[in-house]
């Protein structure tokens, strides 16, 4: 009877996972697909690996590139090399990418950055951004903002570098 229950238990539970993607699939078109209706990026003030407030007025004006992470995550470690590179490659043009960990401590976070040479802001997540984000159920997850601080893109699950850099790159052909 246990197994049962908890057989009953573990389909209801992969179940809403399903249709709270599906439900994102439907709003979206898919899940990695342009917003349908223009959206402005939340404010948010998160504490920076040294313990210093960074605001996302920080970045106003630059394409930006929000994920949230965890060192733990598979997916979200397989993406970092390219936000490395598209920080590298895009970074002088008004372009930043900001990690946002959603690890339970900083410790494991500083020594990730550091073997891993990451070269973009990471902050510690909390519950209130992600609140503000409209609920982060997966990781990673991925935003992409313009210059006028609008959410243009959303992304969940990894992401290669080429995928985002079709995303960000016409906002650097564009003329003023």
């Amino acid at each position: 009877m246990k197994i049962a229950k908890t057989s009953i238990i573990l389909s209801a539970v992969a179940l809403a996972f399903v249709w709270g993607l599906t439900d994102l699939n439907q709003k979206t078109g898919s899940v990695y697909a342009e917003a349908a209706e223009v959206k402005k990026a939340p404010s948010w003030s998160l504490k920076g690996m040294d313990g210093k407030l960074v605001k996302s007025e920080d970045f106003k004006g630059k394409v930006l590139v929000v994920d949230f992470w965890a060192t733990w995550c598979g997916p979200c470690v397989k993406e970092i090399p390219g936000f490395i590179e598209l920080e590298k490659k895009y970074g002088k043009q008004g372009f930043a990418v900001v990690g946002i960990s959603m690890d339970d401590s900083s410790d494991p976070v500083k020594k990730f950055i550091k073997r891993k040479k990451v070269n973009y802001k990471i902050v510690m997540g909390d519950s209130k951004v992600t609140r503000d984000f409209g609920g982060i159920s997966a990781i990673p997850r991925t935003f992409v903002i313009d210059r006028k601080g609008n959410i243009v893109h959303g992304h969940i699950g990894y992401g290669s570098m080429e995928s985002f850099e079709k995303v960000i790159k016409p906002f650097f052909e564009e003329k003023n």
